[in-house]
C-alpha cells in the first residue's frame, strides 16, 4: 500500500472517529483553530497525523469530493414550502462552509434526470433530492458513481440510502379528522397525481380518517386531481366542482398554493368561508397566516427537515444510513371554524 493511497483514503470522518469528536469539530480545527479547545485541537491534530490526512490551506477537500457545494432537487423552487426547507439546508450548510446549488424538477423524472447529471459534472458532494416517482434505482445509481444521496420529503424504500420525510398520512388524517369534527360529512381533496408519494399519502390519511369515523370513502370523499400544484390548479379544481353542481361543504388541498386559489375563487363566487364552505391546506407556509381568511394548514416543520438532510449528507459516505421521519402538526384558523 503506497502512502499516497493510504491519503485517498482517509475522510474527514475517518479523523473525526479516531479523536473521538464530531466532523463539525475537525472541520473547526482544519478552518477555525481558534473556535475550538486546546486539548481537543490536539486531538485532533494527532488524528491527522495518525492517519495521513491531506489537508489544504483552505481546507476545501473535507470530504470524498473536490468542492464544498451540494446541490438539491425539488419539485418546485417556487412553493414556498420548498423555499423554506431549502432555507434550512442552506443554513446547515453554512456551518460548514459548504454552498448550496438549487434546482426545480417540476414532477418531472426526465428533468429531474438532467439536473442529477448537471450536478454530477460539477463534482458536488451530495445531492439530496424530492423524488418526482417512486422508483429511486437511479439514485441508487449516482450513489455508486460516489455523489452522496440523502433523500428528501420522503421515506426511502432502500434501507441503505438516508432519509428525512413527514409523515404525510398522520398529516391527511388531521385535516380530514377536524373537518369530520366541524360537522362534515361529504369533503373534496383536491390533490396531485398519486406517483408522487405525498399526495398518495395525504389521501391514505384521509381515508384512514373517514373509515375511523364510520363513513364511506367512496361517497364522503370527493377526490380531484388538479392540474397543477399551485394556486392555477386550485382554482381550476374548484372552478370545476362548482361548475358540476356537486358541492361539498368542506375542501381540503393537497398544499397551501392550491387552497389559495381555492379561496381566491370562492371569495369571487361569492361562497362564504367557512359558513358555506370550509377550507384546509398542508404545509402552512408563511401567508396561511396573512390571508383575509386566515387559513387553516397541516404544517410541517421545514427548517428541521432541511437541516437534517444536510447533516445527514455531511456525515459522509461511510456513516449508518438514517431514517428521519417527523410529525405534522394541525393549525386550526378562521377559513374551517367560526
Amino acid at each position: 500500500m503506497t502512502q499516497q493511497a493510504a491519503h485517498r483514503r482517509a475522510s474527514i470522518a475517518d479523523v473525526a472517529r479516531v479523536a473521538g469528536v464530531s466532523v463539525g469539530t475537525v472541520s473547526n480545527v482544519l478552518n477555525r483553530p481558534e473556535r475550538v479547545l486546546p486539548g481537543t485541537r490536539e486531538r485532533v491534530e494527532a488524528a491527522i497525523e495518525e492517519l495521513s490526512f491531506v489537508r489544504n490551506g483552505s481546507a476545501r477537500q473535507l470530504r470524498a469530493g473536490t468542492i464544498t457545494t451540494v446541490g438539491a432537487i425539488v419539485l418546485d423552487i417556487a412553493n414556498p414550502f420548498f423555499t423554506d426547507v431549502a432555507r434550512g439546508i442552506e443554513e446547515r450548510l453554512d456551518r460548514d462552509d459548504f454552498t448550496l446549488m438549487v434546482a426545480s424538477s417540476d414532477d418531472d423524472p426526465d428533468r429531474e434526470q438532467r439536473y442529477l447529471r448537471l450536478f454530477e459534472e460539477h463534482g458536488v458532494q451530495g445531492v439530496m433530492v424530492v423524488p418526482a416517482t417512486n422508483d429511486i434505482e437511479h439514485l441508487l445509481a449516482v450513489r455508486r458513481r460516489g455523489t452522496g444521496v440523502v433523500l428528501l420529503d420522503r421515506p426511502s424504500s432502500d434501507p441503505t440510502i438516508s432519509s428525512v420525510a413527514v409523515d404525510d398520512v398522520r398529516g391527511g388524517e388531521l385535516a380530514a379528522t377536524h373537518l369530520l369534527d366541524q360537522g362534515h360529512t361529504r369533503i373534496a381533496f383536491l390533490n396531485g397525481p398519486h406517483t408522487i408519494r405525498q399526495c398518495a399519502d395525504r389521501h391514505d390519511g384521509v381515508v384512514k380518517a373517514l373509515v375511523a369515523a364510520g363513513l364511506d370513502p367512496a361517497s364522503a370523499l370527493l377526490e380531484v386531481t388538479v392540474t397543477s400544484l399551485n394556486a392555477e390548479g386550485g382554482e381550476a379544481a374548484i372552478r370545476g366542482l362548482l361548475e358540476s353542481g356537486d358541492q361539498p361543504t368542506a375542501v381540503f388541498c393537497v398544499n397551501d398554493l392550491v387552497a389559495l386559489g381555492v379561496l381566491r375563487t370562492l371569495r369571487t363566487e361569492g361562497i362564504a368561508v367557512p359558513t358555506d364552505m370550509a377550507v384546509v391546506g398542508y404545509d402552512d407556509v408563511a401567508f396561511a397566516a396573512e390571508l383575509s381568511t386566515p387559513l387553516t394548514s397541516v404544517r410541517q416543520p421545514t427548517h428541521e427537515l432541511g437541516a437534517r438532510a444536510a447533516d445527514l449528507l455531511l456525515s459522509g459516505p461511510d456513516a449508518e444510513a438514517e431514517h428521519v421521519m417527523f410529525q405534522p402538526t394541525l393549525v386550526v384558523r378562521s377559513s374551517s371554524s367560526s
